[in-house]
């Protein structure tokens, strides 16, 4: 199974208007752990279960790619469409 998403996230990590491009599952696990402004919080812990999931390949890469946007969403960090 292809861990690359369909669509790209890019989205400010580092600060605003600093803009990084996740493209894949493995991109946005390092992302979440590493790089994540909240060490806490339900929309990031179900991401780093369904990217986990979708790397052993029980869930879907899209799947990953919508719980790791509602993360993002959670933490409010600034994304681009």
């Amino acid at each position: 199974m292809s861990e690359d998403w369909t669509k790209p996230v890019t989205l400010a990590l580092e600060g605003p208007g600093t803009f990084t491009t996740i493209r894949n599952l493995r991109e946005a696990s390092w992302a979440l752990i590493e790089d994540w402004p909240l060490e806490d919080g339900p929309a990031l812990d179900r991401a780093l279960t369904v990217i986990e999931a979708a790397i052993k390949g029980k869930k879907k890469p899209e799947d990953a790619r919508m719980a790791f946007i509602a993360a993002a969403r959670e933490a409010q960090i600034e994304m681009r469409e």
